[in-house]
């Protein structure tokens, strides 16, 4: 192994992960075994969304719905899965909306949240009999009309940009100016205006943030939204039917990244349920999660295609690359790049020998999946694994760049 100053360190691989004859092992198969049909492809292990899902269940109070935003993940195989795990799904365009009817999901367990939905979204998710979590005024008279127009009574909810924000959070979603939901001081007054017209009212959705691995940031916030859900439903004197309090929960990522204490913010939050005022004590109550559920269930194998060296360093080129596995290159929203957690799935359990740079087949200097960590020697044949990628992958990069075409996906 080389000591060079220059190595930089990787993310953590995610617990669960093991080798078998040297070889990375996804879902009981080998690196190899998987990538046989060809790389690059993306393996999604079915056993671990279902840990996933059974210790979340068990840090969570029991009577707290647990819902799966399929932004995170919509591969056909997987969000049937999740349907089926979770109790409700969340979606953000009719385009998902056919995705979850062709998993078969229950539709009236179905939410539909976003800026910017078109009529003919609204339409088709109010005809379908899906909660539409409206984001503005203007947004719920369009609806309202709508419903009018189909002879429905629509189920409709408003999202509430909340006056504070997730601490720690890599992706701010409320606080100050957005373009998301109501401003938590005018949603008391659209809500009247809502439950007036004889709507389905299925309450509030108030999301502030994402990404977050702080349990007592994670544990304010839900505080915070449960405050502000009480003193809604107080300005309206009316009980609040449900509360989608979105998700927040991250996974880690990068160096010196621990994962989320659950434990902790399950037993907070159970002890806020234990003592719940009047107007929430019936609500059903959500959280809304994407990431954690899936995203380190998956991995991005790619095979490496040319070894070479530039001015005193190495190139591991691959036939992956960002097109396929955009937030790993450091292009996703990154102020500051660093390495996602990476190994050479075929030496999976070999000791570093080298720094090497892995690259993608993109000819662009921003096809990057790992800067310089120290790896086992590697060589043309070779498959590198990216970890974490079983959210905000292949449907969150850009794959038709370059004409190279999307990867394989395959729940195993």
């Amino acid at each position: 192994m080389t000591d060079s100053p220059s190595a930089k360190p990787l993310g953590p691989i995610p617990a669960g992960f093991e080798s078998r004859n040297g070889e990375l092992v996804i879902g009981g198969r080998t690196a190899s075994d998987l990538a046989a049909g060809g790389t690059p492809c993306f393996a999604y292990s079915r056993a671990m969304i279902d840990a996933r899902m059974a210790a979340l269940r068990a840090a969570m109070p029991g009577r707290l719905h647990i819902h799966y935003a399929i932004k995170a993940n919509p591969f056909a195989p997987l969000l049937a899965l999740m349907a089926e795990l979770a109790d409700g799904l969340d979606i953000a365009s009719a385009g998902e909306l056919a995705m979850v009817r062709a998993a078969g999901a229950d539709l009236a367990r179905v939410s539909f949240a976003g800026p910017g939905k078109r009529d003919a979204e609204l339409e088709t998710a109010i005809a379908a009999g899906v909660t539409v979590n409206v984001e503005s005024e203007g947004e719920a008279r369009r609806a309202l009309r709508i419903a009018e127009k189909l002879g429905v009574t629509p189920r409709l909810a408003i999202r509430v940009n909340p006056d504070f924000d997730l601490k720690g959070s890599g992706m701010k979603m409320g606080g100050g100016a957005r373009p998301f939901g109501v401003d938590a001081d005018r949603a008391a007054a659209l809500a009247r205006e809502v439950i007036a017209t004889g709507c389905a009212w299925r309450g509030f959705h108030i999301f502030a943030g994402s990404q977050a691995l702080d349990a007592e940031a994670v544990i304010a916030t839900q505080g915070a939204t449960l405050d502000l859900a009480d003193r809604l439903a107080r300005e309206l004197d009316v009980p609040l039917p449900g509360l989608n309090m979105g998700g927040g929960f991250g996974i880690p990522y990068f160096p010196g990244d621990a994962p989320l204490d659950i434990a902790r913010v399950g037993a907070a939050l159970a002890e806020r349920f234990g003592r719940l005022p009047d107007s929430l004590e019936d609500a059903e109550i959500a959280i809304e999660l994407g990431r954690y559920l899936v995203g380190e269930a998956g991995v991005y194998l790619t095979r490496i295609v040319d070894r070479k060296e530039s001015r005193g360093e190495t190139f591991l080129v691959t036939d992956g690359g960002l097109h396929h596995q955009l937030a790993a290159s450091g292009n996703f929203g990154a102020v500051v790049r660093r390495n996602y957690p990476l190994a050479i799935a075929s030496r999976f359990d070999a000791p570093p020998e080298e720094v090497a740079n892995v690259v993608g087949c993109l000819c662009t200097p921003l096809d990057r999946l790992a800067d310089r960590p120290a790896l086992p020697r590697a060589d043309v044949g070779d498959l590198v694994a990216v970890f974490c990628a079983g959210a905000y992958g292949a449907t969150a990069s850009p794959a038709a760049f370059l004409g190279h075409g999307p990867a394989t996906e395959m729940l195993v």
